[in-house]
C-alpha cells in the first residue's frame, strides 16, 4: 500500500505523537506542512458501549477524504482505545473500511476518566488482555494493514514493560511504541529510556522510543540509551518545530531542510500561529476555541519559562486580541533590532 504508516527495521522513522486535544487535525496539518515526520497518529477514538459508524470515523479523521494523508501528504495512522477485544476488532474494521491504512491501539493513556472506563493504561495491569486485544484486531483486518500498540512502562512498576511488550508481539503487533514513564508518573519528568532499550534488544519487532525528548541533545541521549532508530515526538515537536528536522538529520532521513534553530521569539511564532488559525478556521469555525488552542500551544512552549512575553499574551481572551498581541510583540522586537 502506498503511503501507509509503517515502522520497519533498518528504516529510521519519526512519528508525531497522538495527544488528546493537542495534535488534532489542524495541528497535524500544520506540522506536516513544516515537514520532517514520517507519519502521524490521530488522537484516540474511544470504543466503549457501541462501535461507531464510518461517519464518526470520518468526522474524527478528516484526512480520510485525502487518502488518509494530510493535505501536505503525511500519512495518518488511526488510534483506538478501549478494553473489549471484539468491539475493538469491529471498530478497527469499520475504520479500515472508512479509509484507515494502519491501526494503533492505546494502552498508555493515564487519564483517570479513561482508566476508570477500562481503557488506556489500565490494561497495563492485564498483559493477557493486551495480547487478546491486539490479536483480535490483527485477525479482523486485511494482512496489509499494520496493527501496532502504544504502551507505557507499566502502571506503577516499570518492569512490567517486558511482559506487556511480549504480549503485544504475541498478539501480532507489527511494532510497539513505548513511552518511558509509568501511568503513576503521568507526565512528570524524568522519562526512563533504559528499559525501552532493554525491550528493543530482546523483542523481535521494531520499538519506537517516546518521552521527554525536548531538544536534539535529549534525542541523542535517548538514542544512545535505547539503541532505537525509531522515535515518537510529542510536546517537544510543538515547542520547537525545528526539533524534528534536527532529529531527522541525526538519523540520516533525507529530504528535510529546516534552516537553523528555533528561539521561540514572537516573530518566529507569528507565521506559525497565523497558519494554524487558518487551518483551524476551516475545521472548527469557532474563534474562541481557536484562541484557547493557540494559548494552550504557547503555554506548552513556555514549559521552561523561556518565553516571558507569554505572561502578557495569555491574558488575552479573543482570537483577534491574541493575534494582535503576538503581532505587536513581533513588531516591537523588529523595531528594537
Amino acid at each position: 500500500m502506498l503511503h501507509a504508516p509503517r515502522i520497519e527495521a533498518g528504516v529510521p522513522a519519526l512519528v508525531l505523537a497522538p495527544m488528546e486535544g493537542v495534535t488534532d487535525a489542524p495541528m497535524r496539518a500544520l506540522l506536516s506542512e513544516l515537514g520532517g515526520f514520517t507519519f502521524c497518529v490521530t488522537e484516540f477514538i474511544r470504543i466503549t458501549q457501541s462501535v461507531p459508524g464510518s461517519r464518526v470515523f470520518r468526522a474524527h479523521v478528516p484526512e480520510f477524504a485525502t487518502g488518509c494523508r494530510t493535505r501536505a501528504g503525511l500519512p495518518v495512522q488511526v488510534q483506538l482505545l478501549g478494553g473489549d477485544p471484539d468491539q475493538l476488532a469491529e471498530a478497527a474494521l469499520v475504520a479500515v473500511e472508512a479509509g484507515a491504512r494502519a491501526v494503533d491501539i492505546n494502552f498508555g493513556c493515564p487519564a483517570p476518566t479513561v482508566n476508570r472506563h477500562d481503557g488506556g493504561a489500565t490494561l497495563l495491569n492485564h498483559p493477557d488482555r493486551i495480547r487478546a486485544i491486539v490479536r483480535a484486531v490483527r485477525a479482523a483486518l486485511p494482512t496489509e494493514i499494520p496493527v501496532s500498540a502504544k504502551l507505557r512502562l507499566g502502571w506503577d512498576d516499570p518492569r512490567a514493560i517486558h511482559v506487556n511488550a511480549e504480549r503485544s508481539a504475541e498478539g501480532g503487533a507489527a511494532w510497539i511504541t513505548i513511552h518511558g514513564r509509568t501511568k503513576c508518573q503521568g507526565y512528570q519528568p524524568p522519562a526512563f529510556w533504559k528499559p525501552i532499550g532493554e525491550v528493543r534488544a530482546r523483542l523481535g519487532i521494531p520499538v519506537v522510543a517516546n518521552g521527554e525528548i525536548w531538544t536534539v541533545d535529549d534525542f541523542r541521549r535517548c538514542r544512545d540509551e535505547t539503541g532505537c532508530e525509531h522515535f515518537m515526538l510529542g510536546r517537544g515537536a510543538l515547542v520547537s518545530p525545528a526539533l524534528v528536522h534536527a532529529a531527522a538529520r541525526e538519523l540520516g532521513i533525507p529530504g528535510v531542510g529546516w534552516a537553523g534553530g528555533f528561539d521561540r521569539t514572537p516573530a518566529e511564532w507569528l507565521p506559525l500561529v497565523r497558519r494554524f488559525v487558518e487551518l483551524s478556521s476551516a475545521a472548527v469555525p469557532s474563534p474562541a476555541y481557536t484562541a484557547r488552542r493557540v494559548k494552550q500551544w504557547l503555554r506548552m512552549a513556555n514549559h521552561d519559562g523561556g518565553m516571558p512575553w507569554f505572561e502578557g499574551l495569555k491574558k488575552e481572551e479573543s482570537l483577534h486580541d491574541v493575534l494582535g498581541h503576538l503581532g505587536a510583540l513581533a513588531a516591537s522586537a523588529a523595531d528594537a533590532a
